[in-house]
């Protein structure tokens, strides 16, 4: 199968998932570089070798880092204090590589190997008990960019981030399954209420109404979340 631009694009991405190219993960990225609508100096984690890549396979000229979207920097890893952490699970919910272990109410902590150092987890921390921190006592001496990230361990955060995203796809529509199942067990139990005034009647046509609505707004975001 040949692959199209934007899959030889992604995969020379480093597969943080950081946002920090501007689009919401690496593959949308990839798509916007591919379509001409995104510039390919916008990965600091790629670093400049990641845009010496980027300009070979897009055949446009290498340029500096955007600033706006950063810097390129030694991979920081995140670093949960567990003796603040209150057990909110914002973080792992923010986590784009499942690289956070925990439950709700229960301390948190990262499994540094898994984690991309995309500074993700940082901003919904309502205690601030995470910080990123560098791989080793001596910053200077890390490498930056594409340098300080193997294509291994790129290949192994995009595939946690795939699964990860199907997951989240999957549990989503069993929720939604639910919901209308409900949805319409209630609207079974409205309808078979008896009414013997016009009150009752009335009651209920605006029960049914709302409970109709309900399962109409349901569909029609359904639909939506499709197209996107």
């Amino acid at each position: 199968m040949t692959k199209t631009l934007a899959d030889q694009i992604e995969d020379l991405l480093p597969q943080t998932q950081c946002t920090k190219c501007g689009y919401p993960a690496c593959r949308p990225y990839a798509e916007a570089i591919a379509r001409g609508e995104a510039e390919i100096n916008q990965c600091p984690p790629g670093g400049m070798e990641g845009v010496a890549r980027l300009a070979r396979v897009t055949g446009r000229p290498v340029i500096p880092i955007n600033p706006a979207n950063g810097v390129e920097r030694p991979r920081p890893v995140a670093f949960i204090d567990e003796s603040l952490c209150i057990g909110c699970t914002l973080c792992i919910q923010a986590c784009p590589v499942d690289a956070i272990l925990g439950a709700a109410k229960q301390m948190h902590t990262i499994i540094p190997s898994l984690c991309t150092g995309c500074d993700l987890c940082v901003a919904p921390c309502p205690v601030d008990c995470i910080a990123m921190i560098p791989r080793t006592d001596d910053p200077a001496s890390e490498p930056t960019g594409w340098a300080a990230w193997s294509q291994e361990q790129a290949d192994a955060a995009r595939a946690r981030h795939d699964f990860r995203t199907e997951r989240l796809r999957r549990e989503k529509e069993e929720n939604d399954a639910r919901l209308a199942a409900k949805a319409l067990e209630k609207m079974r139990a409205v309808t078979a209420e008896q009414t013997n005034t016009a009150e009752e009647l009335a009651e209920k046509e605006r029960k049914r109404a709302i409970i109709a609505a309900a399962i109409e707004r349901a569909k029609q975001k359904a639909a939506s979340d499709k197209k996107d």
